[in-house]
C-alpha cells in the first residue's frame, strides 16, 4: 500500500500532538469514517488515557452499533455504550430546524458526565472540514459545550481521512457516509419510534440487495429513495419489484427514486 505524501503524514502527527495536549479524552464514537479515524489516531496519541463512548438508541442502527462494538474490541479501546432515547428529548419529535441541536446538546451532556465519571478530561468529536459547508446546527452545541474537534481544528478534508485511513488499515475507509436516521425526516415531519424503525429496515433491506451509499427519505406515507447516481443502472425492474413489495409490507403507500440520486443533507434544500 503507498504511504500517504509527506504533508499528510505530517498532517497525522500534528493530530496526535493536538490530542497528547488534552491529556486524556473520550471519543464520541459512531462507527463512522471520521470518528474512526480520530478514535485510532487517540489510541495511538494517549494509550490508555482515553475510551470510545457511544450512544445506543431508536436512530442509530443496531448494525452500527455492532460495528463500533467490534472496532473498539479490535483496537483495544475501552467503549462505554450509554442508552439514549432522543425522542423524550422536548421539541425534538416535532423535528425542528435545530434538532439537531437538541440532539447533540443532549448526548454531549452524557458524554462529558461519563467522561467526568471516567476522570477523563476532554470530549471530542470527529467532524471535519468539509462539516463547515452545510446546515450542521449541532457544531453550534459542541461548541457552547466546550467538545473539542480535533480533525476540523488541523483542517483535516473528507478525502484526507479516507486516505490515511486505509494506509492504517482502518475498516471504515471507504464506508459510505452516514447520519443518524432522524436526518430522513423533512423539517416539520413528527419522529416516532415505528418511522425510524421503517426506515432502518427499508435501508438495510436495501444494503442487503448490494447498494451501499443509499438513503431513505420518509415523505408522509412514501419512500422517497436515494442511490448513488451510478448504481441507477443496477436497479432493475426485477429490483425495483422486490424494493416497492418490501416498502408496502414496512408500511410505506408510495415508493420512489429520487432522480438526483444520493447527496448529503437533501433535506436541507428546503432551507433558505
Amino acid at each position: 500500500m503507498n504511504k500517504p505524501n509527506d504533508y499528510l503524514m505530517e498532517k497525522y502527527e500534528l493530530l496526535k500532538d493536538d490530542l497528547r495536549s488534552l491529556g486524556s479524552v473520550a471519543v464520541a464514537f459512531s462507527s463512522g469514517v471520521d470518528s474512526t479515524f480520530l478514535l485510532y489516531a487517540a489510541r495511538e496519541a494517549l494509550g490508555d488515557q482515553m475510551l470510545a463512548v457511544t450512544a445506543s438508541s431508536c436512530s442509530f442502527p443496531v448494525r452500527e452499533l455492532e460495528e463500533a462494538k467490534a472496532c473498539c474490541r479490535n483496537l483495544g479501546v475501552r467503549h462505554v455504550i450509554v442508552e439514549t432515547n432522543e425522542l423524550e428529548i422536548e421539541g425534538f419529535s416535532h423535528n425542528p430546524k435545530n434538532r439537531c441541536y437538541l440532539c447533540k446538546r443532549a448526548l454531549f451532556e452524557k458524554f462529558l458526565e461519563i467522561a467526568a465519571k471516567e476522570g477523563i478530561r476532554e470530549v471530542v468529536e470527529g467532524s471535519n472540514l468539509d462539516d463547515n459547508g452545510d446546515y450542521r446546527p449541532g457544531l453550534a452545541a459542541v461548541a457552547e459545550l466546550g467538545i473539542k474537534s480535533p480533525l476540523r481544528h488541523i483542517g483535516f478534508t473528507k478525502d484526507q481521512i479516507r486516505i490515511l485511513s486505509k494506509y492504517f488499515d482502518l475498516p471504515t475507509w471507504d464506508k459510505p457516509s452516514y447520519a443518524c436516521l432522524a436526518s430522513r425526516f423533512p423539517y416539520g415531519e413528527e419522529i416516532t419510534e415505528k418511522k425510524l424503525y421503517m426506515i432502518d429496515q427499508a435501508e438495510q433491506f436495501l444494503m442487503d440487495l448490494g447498494f451501499r451509499q443509499v438513503r431513505v427519505r420518509i415523505h408522509g406515507n412514501l419512500a422517497r429513495i436515494e442511490l448513488a447516481s451510478d448504481a441507477f443502472d443496477t436497479f432493475t425492474e426485477e429490483i425495483r419489484k422486490k424494493v416497492h413489495a418490501r416498502f408496502k409490507e414496512l408500511g410505506f403507500i408510495y415508493v420512489a427514486l429520487d432522480l438526483l440520486g444520493y447527496r448529503t443533507g437533501s433535506m436541507n434544500e428546503t432551507l433558505t
